[in-house]
């Protein structure tokens, strides 16, 4: 779940454009409480079942992968794992 909440919060954050990495006077630099803060970005429904489904897919694949009798542990818990994440998509609408 905490990489999934990172995941999201991540997708939340504003992109760095060009401008930022400017140099500009610091008497145009922003002063006060909270100047440096950026709005970030507000996710829809959508955008959540994206990073939610994401993050399932990357669980799957990731269990997919250990095939070795020596990973059948760890794989196990991925795919557990991504059932969870994908059990809190039940009911989310489908789309490509």
């Amino acid at each position: 779940m905490r990489a999934t909440l990172a995941a999201l919060d991540n997708a939340e954050a504003v992109p760095v454009d060009e401008t930022a990495h400017r140099i500009t006077a610091l008497e145009a630099s922003p002063v006060g409480a909270y100047a440096t803060e950026a709005v970030r970005r507000e996710l829809s429904e959508r955008d959540v079942v994206d990073v939610v489904r994401a993050e399932a897919a990357e669980r799957l694949a990731a269990a997919a992968r250990l095939t070795g009798p020596a990973h059948a542990g760890r794989a196990a818990r991925l795919r557990a794992e991504a059932a969870v994440l994908l059990g809190f998509l039940d009911g989310a609408p489908e789309h490509d």
